[in-house]
């Protein structure tokens, strides 16, 4: 996603692969997709996993960490911008439950359903 929690790339794993490993195949779709992308922000959980994947290919990948001493939730500059997306998307009924057998499926599901957000930006009802 960018700043204005836009989809960029899209990649659905199983549910037994970890957030570490499926972050590193999304590294060449983002760079793909978003030429000129240079910074990508990330949780702390993706750092490890995917920095030598982002640095292959160009990218500069920054975690985005909860302050040391701060205990329990703390909303984060950043990280919001993905919850308020994934908001937007489970109010699409389609992806409110897991119906999708194949990967490929659930994919384009998760397109559509940020193409009509898309356009419902550029021309609201």
């Amino acid at each position: 996603m960018d700043t204005l929690g836009l989809l960029l790339a899209v990649v659905v794993t199983p549910a037994n692969t970890s957030d570490t490993a499926g972050a590193v195949p999304l590294i060449p779709l983002l760079r793909h997709s978003a030429h000129s992308l240079r910074l990508v922000w990330c949780d702390g959980g993706y750092f490890n996993g995917a920095f030598e994947q982002a640095q292959k290919h160009g990218l500069k990948l920054t975690p985005v960490l909860r302050p040391a001493q701060q205990k329990g939730f703390t909303p984060l500059a950043k990280r919001w911008v993905v919850e308020r997306t994934f908001a937007w998307l489970s109010r699409c009924r389609r992806l409110a439950r897991e119906y999708e057998v194949r990967v490929e499926s659930s994919e384009a599901w998760i397109c559509l359903a940020m193409t009509k957000l898309m356009l419902a930006r550029l021309a609201p009802l």
